[in-house]
């Protein structure tokens, strides 16, 4: 057996540095996709639309520090009590700095050959977590080392990630006036995708779904529903129902108060700090609605103690050497 660490890769979307950035990393996006034909350079509409929402929370998005956090936290929590250092973390984007290619790259020159990848997104889709796989496979063969990868496929029903998001739901409840607290429901979210995955039996729907049971059983949670956020500015048709179409529906239901629980998210970012706490909020007070949020999940110990216990149980079962 290799005495090298063995390399854990969490990757995420990427989020740009500065207003600067914006352009350049709504073009990086629009390339990747098939379904957005002719000029995939953004219109300046579209890029003042990205940095206003960016401005509205300060400039930019704070999603690059949480995830070196996250990946420092656990490499601590991974080797906790061992002699040597058996991990290394590193944090991979797919579309922005420090991106998946350089950071395999940067593995391969530390001589690491075993490699766990791990999307800092629970449930699984082919367009989201399949498109990181895809994208350390092709970095890997670029390096021409010999690096055995391991990719976590989904980890959206883990007991250890549920038990931290009942209590992030348990916590954001508290928050709701006495009054209104039992009845409030909880709206579970995630990021929005082309609904032509559905054509694919893609399993991220029912992965949303099973997330929101296991949380809302351990929460006691007798109402709740999903929904979709954060859905792109393209032609195509996308998954639903929207969080804007679901606060809708609940305000015609009677309801006086709502829980938004971004279960497709464990950082916080312009998703959820602009498309919550400040676009979704609104709409719910225009229409009597009180909304609370859960806390994201970000460095919290229980949770990066979640995340050591899906690497090492993927270990276990994995073919690494």
């Amino acid at each position: 057996m290799s005495e090298r660490p063995i390399g854990v890769l969490l990757t995420a979307y990427g989020t740009p540095e500065s207003l600067d950035d914006v352009e350049p990393y709504l073009t990086h996006i629009r390339e990747h996709y098939t379904y957005i034909k002719g000029d995939k350079k953004p219109s300046p509409e579209m890029v003042e639309d990205l940095q206003r929402r960016y401005r509205a929370v300060g400039g930019n998005s704070p999603l690059t520090a949480i995830t070196r956090r996250q990946a420092e936290a656990l490499e601590r929590r991974l080797n906790d009590g061992a002699e040597a250092p058996r991990f290394k973390v590193f944090v991979g984007m797919k579309h922005w700095h420090p991106f998946i290619h350089d950071t395999v790259t940067a593995i391969a020159h530390e001589g690491i050959d075993r490699l766990v990848g791990l999307a800092l997104t629970p449930q699984y889709s082919r367009m989201s977590v399949g498109s990181y796989r895809h994208e350390v496979e092709k970095a890997i063969e670029a390096t021409g080392k010999e690096i055995r990868l391991s990719f976590v496929e989904h980890w959206h029903d883990r007991p250890e990630f549920l038990d931290v998001l009942a209590d992030r739901v348990r916590q954001a409840k508290a928050l709701l006036p006495k009054e209104v607290r039992e009845e409030a429901p909880v709206v579970y979210t995630a990021h929005s995708l082309p609904a032509r995955i559905l054509e694919w039996n893609d399993p991220y729907p029912r992965h949303l779904e099973e997330t929101a049971r296991g949380a809302s059983e351990r929460a006691g949670v007798r109402t709740w529903r999903i929904a979709w956020q954060s859905q792109g500015a393209t032609p195509v048709p996308w998954l639903e129902p929207t969080l804007v179409e679901t606060i809708d529906a609940l305000a015609r239901e009677g309801a006086r108060a709502v829980i938004v629980c971004p279960a497709g998210f464990v950082a916080d970012h312009l998703e959820v700090l602009y498309d919550i706490d400040i676009d979704a909020k609104a709409q719910a007070e225009a229409l009597g609605l009180t909304l609370v949020r859960t806390a994201s999940l970000n460095d919290d110990p229980a949770f990066i103690d979640a995340l050591a216990v899906v690497v090492r149980d993927h270990l276990r079962g994995a073919s690494l050497g």
